[in-house]
């Protein structure tokens, strides 16, 4: 059975899919206020601009925003690179398996697998991914 996130190890909430767009839209548009924000997430969702500073705010919150205030707008920056973005699934996917999984990796591996969630493609290419890490761990 795999090992528990470590006690007293802060991991944070995990994003929701409106989260991530805005998320997306700080990356993009770093440093960043809310009105560009909302434009960028605007044009694929019909969500209003005091929604787009809620989320901003929640997203403080968690820890994956920081913002500063320049004249009487603040000014968002991301905590973490658009490519923590995988550190970010990680961290959720490691929540899942602590509350459904009994904190097992190889549970929820074989549950996906049961449950045909994993093509054959996929499986393939994790079980190299998977070799070949453990190859490079062990010097070869």
């Amino acid at each position: 059975m795999t090992k528990r996130a470590e006690p007293g190890v802060k991991v944070k909430s995990p994003l929701t899919e409106l989260e991530n767009e805005v998320m997306q839209a700080v990356w993009d548009a770093a440093p960043c206020t809310v009105e560009t924000v909302y434009e960028a997430v605007a044009r694929n969702r019909d969500i209003k601009e005091t929604s787009v500073r809620t989320l901003l705010r929640r997203l403080e919150q968690k820890g994956y925003l920081r913002h500063e205030e320049e004249g009487r707008a603040y000014v968002y920056r991301a905590v973490g690179t658009a490519s923590d973005s995988r550190s970010l699934a990680a961290h959720a996917v490691r929540q899942i398996i602590d509350r459904f999984c009994r904190g097992s990796v190889e549970e929820l591996v074989s549950g996906m697998v049961d449950a045909r969630v994993l093509s054959k493609g996929e499986m393939d290419r994790l079980e190299e991914f998977v070799r070949s890490r453990k190859l490079k761990k062990e010097g070869k």
